[in-house]
């Protein structure tokens, strides 16, 4: 699917692969509407790229309604839902203070999985309603945001690792589920990216971690998560998949 002209929702859209992913897009012509829960960054980004900014919480049904509701009435029903709205904190099932506080585990799921299943609701929801962009019959394509932690969930990262394989189990369900009416579903799994959050750790810390890829003993960059879901909106047959952007790393348990 061609994006130009065509309107976008990215989620998390304030910093980081979710703020990359709406300038490509905005680049490609793309109507584009950035939401988040960083009112101030949202807005910097917004202003940055001429795109709408809604203030949104993924994980409220209310919040969210009101959000695509705000997208669909500047630019009409989103052809493109891109969830990178996601929190990633640490914390052993049984630490020093005893078990896992059990709302730390559900805020993860909430935001996570639930946040991303509740966006896609809506943008499926309001795309049954659209006519097909091309002969076809395609109406539209969600991308979600998983892990590598989906599969390789290292210490700490039960709740994380948790909502990004409910992600990854989400996929192929949903893209059936959506098939009939040309909704395409794919999910990425990033490794390690050049996020703030990761470029915020000890030099060696981010050393050691670059190291665990065969190649490029690096870190990937946001623009590279965005090149590839502008290539998965543009390449009709990638759907219900899940692709994995870690440079071929594996992680280690800790």
């Amino acid at each position: 699917m061609n994006v130009s002209g065509y309107p976008a929702i990215v989620t998390g859209g304030a910093s980081g692969m979710g703020a990359e992913t709406a300038r490509a897009l905005a680049a490609a012509g793309a109507k584009v509407t950035v939401m988040d829960v960083n009112q101030e960054a949202l807005d910097a980004v917004a202003k940055d790229i001429g795109a709408l900014a809604v203030v949104c919480n993924v994980a409220s049904g209310d919040s969210a309604q009101a959000a695509v509701a705000a997208a669909k009435s500047a630019h009409g029903a989103a052809r493109i839902l891109v969830n990178c709205a996601g929190v990633a904190p640490a914390k052993r099932i049984v630490g020093r203070d005893g078990p896992m506080p059990l709302e730390d585990f559900k805020k993860v799921i909430d935001v996570n999985l639930i946040g991303s299943f509740n966006l896609l609701r809506l943008v499926a929801a309001d795309l049954y309603a659209e006519e097909p962009v091309d002969e076809v019959g395609e109406r539209g394509v969600i991308v979600n945001t998983a892990s590598v932690a989906a599969f390789e969930g290292q210490v700490g990262q039960a709740a994380y690792s948790a909502s990004k394989g409910g992600l990854v189990a989400l996929t192929l369900q949903a893209a059936r589920d959506l098939s009939g009416k040309g909704i395409r579903v794919v999910t990425v799994a990033p490794g390690f990216i050049a996020t703030p959050m990761l470029l915020g750790m000890p030099d060696d810390v981010q050393e050691s971690l670059a190291q665990q890829a065969p190649f490029p003993k690096r870190f990937g960059r946001p623009d590279e998560y965005a090149k590839l879901v502008l290539h998965i909106i543009d390449n009709q047959m990638i759907n219900g998949e899940v692709i994995r952007l870690d440079g071929g790393a594996r992680m280690q348990p800790r």
